[in-house]
């Protein structure tokens, strides 16, 4: 239909209100996703925001866990914080966190980005996401492309690059002036985060030992790891025990490996255990909100101080949008010290395929969709 533009936009008038997507009525397994051309074609609410057409998306472990309503309550409650809307409203959701696009149009207090312009982003999980044709993203949230990247290679890096650039720089400190010669362990080095720390460590000067599995041994050395280790040869334990101390471990597996991991750094010297496997949005499902906090506040405290006591730094770590952090990200790729790592890309058609292989596990880098060539 042929709707008047709307007021406060910078940019095209719209001339359509539905748009396709791949979106969920309901949390389960794969087959809860759904293919429409009826999404609701994005709206920009706040000045600060902007419609970008989406050319690439990728997946994360994070969709698995959102299909599967892994975090919904907390997540609800970051979308309604006032409870104003009826149940239920999340739906339908549209999953995906990481675009590559143009931008189409521009709330009015954007000056930095204008249409036309190539941009990445991670759209945070709150929002409605990019497994569709346009998505709506707040300017702060959004980077200029790296200019060597198609878009499909851009696609692979925001949410990644970011939740490893929280990890490394916010909350473990490490930057370009300290790396030198400092020993990092990356334990789960073959995933998407994983792949970009070892890139983002060995770029900043630190000697690094990535732990995978046999058959990404090639990647890891590939993208610079100094040592490699095979966490299936025999006992990681006694591997890691017998290589010198390290001063930075970032954990992406979790579970067990926690329990030991610890004794592998450094005593006393600010060394620092960065875990990205966090309870945060399974104490608030278990919970309810409130209690999950509470909860979450007393593990994180008991945790810090037990360590302290031992001489090592214990802390989490989780994804959090930026803009300014994707511009030095794309500033680190266009430099040629950050590859993208692609396991496989897949047509937009091919979304539920997509998700089945990334449940599969084991994956060399990341799972990419085409949206923008319709097969």
């Amino acid at each position: 239909g042929g709707q008047p533009p709307v007021r406060g936009l910078r940019g095209s008038p719209r001339a359509r209100s539905a748009m396709p997507s791949w979106v969920i009525d309901r949390y389960g397994r794969n087959d809860v996703l759904r293919f429409t051309r009826d999404m609701v074609f994005p709206i920009i609410h706040f000045p600060n925001e902007v419609i970008i057409k989406v050319h690439a998306a990728s997946l994360n472990p994070i969709d698995l866990s959102m299909r599967s309503g892994y975090g919904a309550t907390a997540l609800n409650m970051k979308r309604d914080p006032l409870k104003l809307k009826s149940i239920d409203t999340e739906f339908p959701l549209t999953l995906g966190r990481d675009v590559s696009g143009v931008i189409m149009e521009c709330g009015l207090s954007v000056s930095y980005f204008k249409p036309g312009d190539e941009v990445w982003a991670a759209i945070p999980p709150w929002k409605q996401g990019t497994l569709s044709e346009f998505v709506v993203a707040s300017g702060n949230e959004v980077s200029f492309k790296p200019k060597c990247l198609s878009h499909i290679e851009a696609a692979s890096l925001p949410y990644v690059g970011l939740t490893a650039w929280s990890a490394v720089n916010k909350v473990g400190g490490l930057n370009q002036s300290n790396c030198s010669g400092k020993r990092v362990l990356i334990l789960g080095a073959s995933g998407g985060v994983g792949t970009f720390a070892v890139q983002l460590v060995k770029a900043w000067g630190a000697h690094v030992t990535a732990v995978c599995s046999h058959d990404a041994s090639t990647l890891m050395k590939k993208l610079g790891a100094d040592d490699v280790i095979d966490y299936k040869s025999g006992n990681l334990e006694e591997q890691l025990k017998a290589l010198p101390l390290f001063d930075f471990i970032l954990d992406n597996v979790g579970g067990s490996t926690e329990k030991w991991a610890l004794d592998l750094l450094k005593k006393w010297s600010g060394a620092t255990y960065v875990t990205l496997v966090t309870p945060f949005l399974i104490n608030m499902d278990k919970l309810g909100v409130a209690d999950g906090m509470l909860q979450t506040g007393v593990t994180v405290g008991s945790k810090t101080v037990k360590h302290l006591f031992k001489g090592v730094h214990y802390r989490w770590a989780f994804f959090m949008p930026s803009g300014p952090s994707l511009d030095e990200i794309a500033e680190l790729v266009d430099s040629g010290k950050i590859q993208p790592v692609i396991d496989e890309v897949f047509s937009f058609s091919e979304v539920p395929k997509a998700f089945l292989k990334l449940e599969g596990g084991h994956a060399r880098g990341k799972t990419v969709i085409n949206v923008v060539s319709k097969k």
